[in-house]
């Protein structure tokens, strides 16, 4: 079985141990750090005392797993304080994690989808991004499986609808989910069990003590009377009284009465204009027209500024671009804006707008900018971005393709980074900006910026999740170079869009994308475009296991990057060859292929191109009876996937390991590497090649005379392999199952061959023949 053991590890791994009592997915991985995601504890938190009693009776009154809990009320009401507040009070009943997602139910922007707060919890669990399901049930069901046995607390701040919240939803026995909404959310409660609590406006003497507390030790004098009628201004809300409180603070020697007077002038104002029933609202607006009009210009022009940033925060080097200033002028006018309460800082140099300042923000930027300097800030940050993740691109992808970008606009220079660690942590941290950067440059009609923005991002990141994010954001480039009539550009984008779907397992889509492309750059007439097409199809076929036809786009690929001298891309082409030769089982060209991508990716100092060759070197090394050379290399392509910080290299490259280690006779070393892989796979919820795992697992427990744990791994490995689809996976599963029990059940055995070659019908290549051999010959022994 060795033959077909080497093949299950390899057929996935393109270019791109596990016991039978092996952990449950929810069990928690002692390699991830246990979520602490609660924002800190609001300031000067005041009053609110029946709320939190009502909560702690929520939870102290629950059987079995506690219900959902909703906090509603106004915007300013507090709702986002309380919840905090009461998260980091019952913290400790939560050991497992605490997590927190703003959903974004009321930003100017679109709300976040289900699948994108999936994604953000499965990550802060520890499951890697690559794979987790693009489907929301599918995404949904790995992060409830995160969960069993756990306890944890899940706090999801600002939800638009119930619907957004309903996926969310933890239904451990041990967990807690704990909800923000301007709306009722009635639905959770009726269908949910959801415990409600409204907000209202605090009470009286509870909003002066607020005002109170906020100017402590700063500003003294002031009259209870005068300090009653502020709140009663405020509509006793505690965004807008901190708002007021530190107005007032910074005019230490003006009489609260003064200050009052203007406060009235704009309730007025804002009463008079307003078209809405929302008094509170109104309210809140007043005082923040009232502190804006008193910024220094420099202040409220920033903040104007920043009412058109795309994303839901941004970072000094954003802000800065905006402004078209130096950082160091910019974070002084940040702290200014953080120090009135307009803004707040959540991490060094990081900074969010609450989404009513985000939104008045926004409207004074349209009232008072004019239209061409407004064009200007946004095109400038855009810019900043594509052109910072560009930079962050050259340590990522170092392909020697560049594409036609913009210049920098003055005073927006783009990031600049010490080494690929740096790289990458920006392109992680700044993702969900340069998604909605690209939104932006869409809705804006910035055709170009909107086309290269998603291109730019995909071609620096590590991973394709979420895949709903890639899908969206390339589908708006793609109609933007549409908008263009720009061939070149919608070849490109149609490329990444194709990218995106093989990586997610959408075979068929991909193809699709790629065959357009293949077309497009034909017609372009461009020969190393054409190339890099014919090898992105040849990845698609090569992972749809069409073999031969994946051997002969990966060899027009590699002669068009001859002729045009790109040492690199011919790397890279006699890589997949060595990997499509090996898949097929053809070991002499296999190798020969091999060993040239290896000198080549030596030559040009690409150590992760280097680590993806020695893999596929480590099965021909193996299956040509070198043991020894298989587990150095396998060793070494593992080594380089950890520190190259891919999650899915990391997994497939230790399946080729355990398969080298059960070749030296390391069944013990190798039974713990299949456990890794298992365990790593399962987190990034890859069921496919979790199952690669268990076959592996299987195999050796078969060679330490282990059957009827063979049988079960054997067994689970098949059935993962028939619920994805993979039929010749399944057979090479149904092989080691029925060689697992022929002595206790040979009638089984005779079943399990039987089916196994009637999956392996459809195949033709060299593997698949010795391998139906090999079983004919089984079944033939067996009677």
């Amino acid at each position: 079985m060795s033959g077909t053991a080497g093949a299950v590890i390899q057929a996935r791994d393109i270019s791109g141990g596990l016991h039978v009592h092996h952990a449950d997915p929810g069990t928690p991985d002692p390699g991830v750090p246990v979520p602490r995601q609660l924002p800190a504890a609001p300031r000067d938190f005041t009053g609110r005392a029946a709320e939190l009693h009502d909560l702690d009776g929520i939870l102290a009154g629950a059987e079995g797993a506690p219900a959902p809990v909703v906090v509603t009320g106004t915007a300013g009401v507090g709702k986002t304080s309380l919840a905090l507040a009461w998260a980091h009070r019952i913290a400790a009943r939560f050991p497992d994690g605490q997590l927190h997602v703003n959903l974004r139910g009321y930003d100017p922007g679109r709300p976040l989808l289900p699948v994108e707060a999936l994604h953000r919890m499965l990550t802060a669990l520890g499951v890697p991004a690559p794979a987790i399901p693009a489907e929301p049930d599918a995404a949904g069901a790995l992060y409830r499986s995160h969960l069993a046995g756990r306890r944890v607390l899940t706090v999801l701040d600002n939800a638009a609808s119930a619907a957004q919240v309903r996926p969310l939803l933890s239904a451990g026995p041990g967990c807690l989910t704990l909800v923000t909404s301007r709306r009722h959310l009635g639905g959770l409660a009726v269908r949910d069990g959801a415990h409600q609590l409204t907000l209202r406006p605090l009470p009286e003497p509870d909003a002066v003590a607020l005002l109170r507390a906020t100017t402590a030790g700063r500003r003294a004098g002031d009259d209870a009377p005068e300090l009653t009628e502020m709140a009663r201004l405020c509509a006793r809300l505690p965004l807008a009284l901190r708002v007021a409180a530190e107005r007032a603070v910074s005019r230490p020697h003006l009489g609260l009465g003064d200050l009052l007077a203007d406060l009235r002038d704009e309730s007025s104002l804002w009463e008079t204009l307003s078209m809405g029933d929302d008094e509170d609202e109104d309210g809140v607006r007043a005082v923040f027209a009232w502190s804006y009009q008193a910024l220094p210009e420099a202040e409220a022009r920033l903040f104007r500024l920043l009412g058109l940033h795309p994303g839901p925060d941004f970072s000094l080097a954003a802000a800065a671009a905006l402004a078209a200033g130096p950082r160091r002028g910019t974070r002084r006018l940040l702290d200014a804006l953080v120090g009135v309460h307009l803004l707040e800082q959540t991490a060094p140099d990081r900074y969010e707008l609450h989404d009513l300042l985000r939104a008045y923000a926004a409207d004074r930027a349209h009232a008072e900018m004019p239209p061409d300097e407004r064009d200007a800030a946004l095109r400038r940050v855009l810019t900043w971005y594509l052109l910072t993740a560009e930079t962050a691109r050259e340590w990522v992808r170092t392909d020697g393709i560049e594409l036609p970008l913009p210049r920098p606009d003055d005073g927006a220079a783009p990031l600049s980074f010490a080494d690929y660690d740096a790289a990458v942590d920006w392109a992680e941290r700044e993702r969900v900006n340069v998604h909605a950067a690209t939104r932006a440059a869409a809705g804006a009609e910035l055709h170009t910026l909107a086309w290269q923005l998603p291109v730019v991002q995909w071609r620096g990141s590590i991973h394709a999740a979420p895949l709903a994010e890639w899908i969206e954001t390339a589908r708006l480039g793609l109609a933007a170079s549409r908008a263009l009539s720009d061939r070149y550009a919608e070849a490109w984008v149609l490329r990444c869009l194709g990218e995106v779907h093989r990586r997610a397992g959408r075979l068929a889509e991909a193809e699709e994308c790629h065959r357009q492309v293949l077309v497009l750059r034909r017609e372009l007439r461009d020969r190393k475009d054409e190339a890099a097409a014919l090898n992105s199809l040849g990845l698609v076929l090569l992972t749809r296991r069409r073999l031969d036809a994946a051997v002969t786009h990966f060899a027009q690929a590699l002669d068009a990057y001859r002729e045009l001298d790109l040492p690199r891309w011919v790397a890279v082409e006699l890589s997949n060859l060595a990997a499509a030769h090996y898949d097929a089982g053809d070991l002499t060209p296999a190798d020969d292929y091999a060993h040239r991508a290896l000198a080549a990716y030596r030559d040009l100092g690409d150590e992760p191109g280097e680590g993806s060759v020695l893999r596929t070197l480590s099965g021909i090394q193996r299956e040509r009876g070198e043991p020894a050379a298989a587990l150095e290399s396998a060793r070494r392509a593992v080594d380089i996937a950890v520190r190259r910080r891919k999650s899915t290299s990391e997994g497939l490259r230790l399946l080729a390991l355990g398969a080298a280690q059960r070749a030296n006779g390391l069944f013990d070393e190798a039974l713990s590497t299949y456990d890794r892989a298992a365990a790593l796979h399962r987190r990034i919820g890859d069921g496919g090649r979790e199952a690669l795992a268990w076959h592996g697992t299987g195999e050796t427990c078969r060679a330490l005379a282990r059957a009827d744990e063979a049988a079960a791994c054997h067994r689970e490995a098949a059935a993962r392999f028939h619920e994805l689809g993979d039929t010749w996976h399944e057979a090479v599963a149904l092989d080691g199952l029925a060689a697992a029990v022929r002595a206790g059940d040979p009638d089984g055995a005779r079943g399990h061959w039987e089916t196994a070659l009637a999956l392996l019908a459809g195949y033709g290549d060299q593997r698949t023949v010795a391998l139906r051999d090999g079983i004919t010959a089984r079944l033939g022994a067996a009677g």
